[in-house]
């Protein structure tokens, strides 16, 4: 898997590369070893990476479908499913 930097651009980045570096800052916040101004500026995109999964998330979620069934059991077709 590619890793990201934190000058890589986040809209193109996949859901694992992002959310792998949302668990680095994670994990370099709660060290408490950065200073404030990096702190900061890494808790911007932080919050930015995790914007971009949940959207991400959405994308998956409305794709997927669910299959429909006949009476009998068979295959009829497919309908969205109800991620509510």
């Amino acid at each position: 898997m590619k890793m990201a930097t934190e000058k890589t651009p986040i809209a193109g980045m996949n859901f694992e590369t992002a959310l792998a570096e949302l668990e680095d800052i994670v994990e370099k916040l709660e060290s408490g070893k950065v200073d404030l101004e990096a702190s900061i500026a890494i808790y911007e995109r932080g919050e930015a990476l995790k914007k971009h999964c949940e959207k991400l998330l959405k994308d998956a979620e409305a794709r997927i479908e669910k299959i429909t069934l006949k009476a009998d059991g068979t295959p009829s077709g497919t309908e969205p499913l109800d991620a509510g």
